[in-house]
């Protein structure tokens, strides 16, 4: 039976910037095919390294070879462009069966995804870590299923760091604007700290300054990006670009192409994920580097933790079976370790914790993570939240941090 889709208000924003956009749509609700006796089930998903599609077309031969009777119908899209399609494919009444992406709340708010226990087997379930799903809840039910976690940590280029006089790596934001200052003052086109203020990931360049002075976007039940004690890291921002402490424009930075430079030896820090590590493997194995927790106002520890999810469309409850068959055979340990391996993320599940448990390149990560704090994603008010921070942030270049604050508050209000 099919399930009418509604244009929930989460995307809304999204959507009004994609009305040029061509939907890439899946046929949504015509893509079971009756007469070939298949079922097909679409996945949409984003585009976390080069090898993404390759990875996810392999789960998809495996699975397809066990299950002969369903067809897996994949698109991969860029992050930049992700939130737009999925918005645009909603209107259409197009959405795919299966969507990873970040924000949920809002779609699960009308009513448009399975709950989790519904697409997969009990023992899938229970196999995930207790505080991922706690993650993906809204009033007590889970409507996501844990994908990938990762937290971030400071990468330091060891040898900029002794050029510029610099000892040991800094732990709190005075000792990191001193440091990337005389990092930036080694010229040669080297800048002290890498901050990607840009559209890709600005959301989380702003988590790391403003709850590191002890602030927070909000919760479940209200978004408080306006909030006093955000002012303090906004304000820090500031101060690293006026003390010329950043790369040129950071405000137009993004994290991928920023990351690359660090990788080549043009920067002297810059806040970085585990798949960095394998980045700096593939593309300068010689560069001397460190990973060290993120320096925070007052030297508390602190990371961003980020959570992708699954998430299964009420499209077509014929599909129900098909999609959780699928969503089982991806999570078994040989074959969703493997993928998480290559992807340099840290697993979701037990098995998979366990399974990766000796891998030195983790290590950092896996130590910071106890204390990392998580967007508000349960709150169907945060895709806005999100989109607003891409939009807006990188504006603290040239206007006063209160300023931002409150426009990044007042479109995340309206929606």
């Amino acid at each position: 039976m099919k399930k009418s889709l509604r244009l929930t208000a989460a995307v809304a924003l999204a959507a009004t910037a994609s009305l040029t956009l061509a939907s890439c749509g899946f046929g949504g609700s015509g893509s079971d095919d009756s007469a070939s006796g298949k079922t097909t089930i679409d996945l949409l998903v984003p585009s976390y390294s080069d090898a993404t599609q390759g990875l996810w077309e392999d789960v998809i031969t495996g699975f397809e070879a066990e299950n002969t009777d369903i067809d897996v119908n994949l698109e991969v899209q860029s992050w930049d462009n992700l939130e737009s399609v999925i918005a645009t494919k909603i209107q259409g009444g197009e959405a795919p069966d299966i969507y990873n992406g970040g924000p949920f709340a809002g779609f699960a708010a009308d009513e448009l995804l399975y709950p989790a226990e519904e697409v997969v087997s009990a023992d899938t379930f229970s196999d995930f870590q207790d505080s991922f799903i706690a993650n993906a809840e809204v009033d007590g039910t889970a409507y996501a299923l844990p994908l990938i976690a990762s937290a971030r940590a400071l990468f330091v280029n060891n040898a900029l760091l002794e050029q510029a006089g610099v000892a040991e790596a800094p732990k709190t934001w005075d000792e990191l604007l001193d440091t990337a200052t005389k990092i930036s003052a080694l010229g040669g086109g080297v800048a002290g700290y890498g901050m990607p203020l840009g559209s890709e990931e600005a959301q989380a360049e702003a988590a790391v300054w403003l709850w590191g002075g002890g602030g927070t976007f909000g919760d479940a039940t209200e978004i408080t990006v306006d909030d006093p004690a955000n002012l303090p890291g906004a304000e820090q921002v500031k101060k690293m670009i006026d003390a010329g402490a950043t790369q040129a424009d950071p405000g137009s930075t993004d994290r991928s192409p920023l990351m690359d430079i660090f990788v080549q030896g043009k920067i002297g820090m810059q806040v970085g994920l585990p798949p960095t590590v394998g980045q700096i493997a593939d593309g300068n194995p010689d560069l001397d580097y460190s990973i060290v927790p993120i320096p925070t106002q007052d030297g508390s520890p602190m990371t961003v933790g980020v959570m992708d999810q699954l998430m299964a469309f009420q499209n077509d409850d014929d599909k129900k079976e098909a999609i959780t068959k699928f969503l089982d055979y991806y999570y078994t340990s040989d074959v969703y370790v493997p993928w998480v391996q290559a992807e340099g993320f840290l697993p979701v599940t037990k098995s998979g914790a366990e399974a990766l448990s000796g891998e030195e390149a983790l290590a950092p990560f896996l130590d910071v993570l106890p204390d990392a704090k998580f967007y508000p994603s349960t709150n169907p008010a945060w895709s806005a939240t999100d989109g607003a921070f891409k939009a807006l942030f990188g504006q603290l270049q040239t206007k006063p941090a209160q300023d931002v604050l409150t426009e990044i508050q007042a479109q995340a209000d309206a929606g």
